[in-house]
């Protein structure tokens, strides 16, 4: 069964050839038997899981539910459930309970689907690597002496590692994409606004975004019917409705023989920046070049563009991400909630050392860039000057859609490092293995990881699909269409002989 699909566990469940105890039960015991070496989830639930499994064996016996009712999943670690601790990877959440739910579990819980816990990511969704988690580094499950990528490197491992079979994610800056190609998965960061940020621990407001890792990019489409949607709560949140993206799978297929010219008339953009051969490792250079001719194949023409302004997008999210990140993190100061210092002489000395001990490395840092750039003196010079180059990107990218459908670049110029290869002591290369997936947070679009091969020493490659705002159905079908005629993404890793 771990190795079924989401729909073939509606099937599977909806035929009683299992019930959803029998499967939550499945996976709460991989996940006994191999967390302790993934590190993958921070908090499992087991008891709040099989209680949600026994409700939706119960309402599966007398209705038809949705399609996903008593499925297992995981949530990532920033999302509220009420009562339930949730820590964002951070000493300073470490004991904090929420008190209500977010939008996206809501969501999950009303299509009947079960929580089977938390998982790891780097704190407060701070980090490219999931080494910088108050509870540990996420170990990747193709090789437990590498990283899974970061911050939703717990979603990443558990999916991969068939310890869940979907799971949510949040990416600022990379962090569902850059883990997705580190780990073998699909991963969408959706359009900014379509799934709604209430109850999402915020690292920075105008990019974060809750998508979902999965194992194929038909299982991805399917749970993002479920957490999209329109929310009152989030004034941010779109209000048009959510596209039947399986439906849209399912016409592909109909229209396709074996694979055939499924994306016939298809434009495909490949930007001259983001296919820099010196700046890229060898396999993944190869594993473009081995994807870019499959897309031929299949019927889509090739067209060289330039986005001439993306090259400063890493410095531009480096000024905007802190300086947001600075207002978000400032309600931790040990008063409301959150990490309080047990020794203190004065309120101030409260404030500085509940915020100095509850705080990671990583995260004070990033504070500190973020105090600097909105201070009077620095505002104008960095942060206005970064919101207007932001601008600029983003003209670049409503320009080249008009030339092209969609855009094809690598997720990652490396793949997955080793753990401690890439020190704190020089965040710059950390920060800069984000350099291809920045934009699509930058602009607001929408961007799916997918897998397109392995090197030699078995470590997973992806690749990136971008599309204007609102192109989830299209980057679906592209990405589905790649699918059904590679056998990449079915590879599974072998933990069992590692750990």
């Amino acid at each position: 069964m771990i190795e079924s699909s989401l729909k073939e566990l509606s099937k599977a469940l909806a035929d009683k050839k299992i019930s959803s105890v029998e499967l939550t039960q499945l996976y709460l015991d991989r996940m006994a038997s191999l967390n302790h070496s993934l590190n993958a989830f921070i908090t499992p639930t087991p008891e709040f899981a099989l209680e949600v499994a026994r409700r939706a064996d119960e309402y599966r016996a007398k209705n038809n539910g949705h399609r996903l009712l008593g499925i297992p999943m995981a949530n990532k670690d920033n999302l509220l459930i009420n009562g339930q601790r949730t820590t964002c990877g951070s000493r300073m959440l470490g004991d904090f309970i929420a008190p209500y739910t977010s939008h996206v579990v809501e969501s999950i819980l009303s299509a009947g689907m079960v929580p089977l816990g938390k998982l790891n990511m780097d704190e407060f969704a701070m980090g490219s690597s999931n080494q910088t988690s108050y509870f540990g580094v996420v170990r990747n499950p193709w090789d437990l002496t590498r990283v899974p990528g970061g911050s939703s490197g717990g979603s990443a491992a558990a999916v991969s590692a068939r310890l869940s079979p979907i799971a949510t994610a949040s990416d600022t800056g990379g962090s569902i994409r850059q883990p997705a190609s580190f780990t073998n998965t699909c991963g969408l960061k959706p359009t900014y606004g379509l799934v709604s940020r209430y109850g999402v621990i915020a690292f920075a407001s105008s990019l974060d975004q809750v998508g979902a890792l999965g194992r194929s990019v038909e299982d991805v489409a399917l749970f993002m019917e479920v957490i999209a949607g329109h929310d009152s709560r989030d004034s941010t949140s779109l209000s048009q409705p959510v596209a039947s993206y399986v439906a849209a799978l399912e016409t592909l297929a109909n229209t396709s023989h074996s694979g055939g010219r499924s994306l016939e008339g298809l434009r495909i953009g490949l930007p001259k920046e983001m296919f820099v051969e010196k700046g890229i490792d060898a396999p993944i250079w190869a594993a473009l070049e081995e994807a870019k001719a499959t897309f031929s194949r299949l019927g889509a023409t090739l067209i060289p563009i330039s986005l001439p302004h993306i090259s400063h997008s890493v410095a531009v999210y480096y000024v905007i991400a802190p300086a947001e990140a600075f207002s978000n993190l400032a309600r931790y100061d040990g008063v409301r909630y959150g990490y309080r210092t047990p020794e203190y002489a004065d309120l101030q000395e409260m404030y500085t050392k509940s915020r100095a001990e509850g705080f990671g490395e990583e995260v004070k840092r990033r504070i500190m860039i973020g105090t600097y750039m909105l201070t009077e003196e620095s505002f104008n010079i960095y942060y206005i000057q970064a919101q207007k180059v932001r601008r600029l990107i983003t003209d670049d990218f409503n320009r080249v859609f008009t030339e092209c459908d969609v855009l094809l670049g690598p997720s990652t110029p490396i793949t997955a490092f080793e753990i401690g290869s890439v020190a704190m002591e020089d965040p710059l290369q950390m920060y800069l293995n984000d350099i291809f997936t920045i934009p699509a947070n930058l602009t607001g679009m929408p961007a799916l990881s997918i897998p397109c091969g392995f090197t030699e020493q078995g470590l997973p490659i992806g690749m990136q699909l971008m599309g204007p705002l609102l192109s989830e159905e299209l980057l679906f079908k592209v990405g589905h269409a790649y699918q059904q005629v590679t056998q990449w993404h079915q590879q599974a890793p072998n933990i069992s002989v590692q750990h």
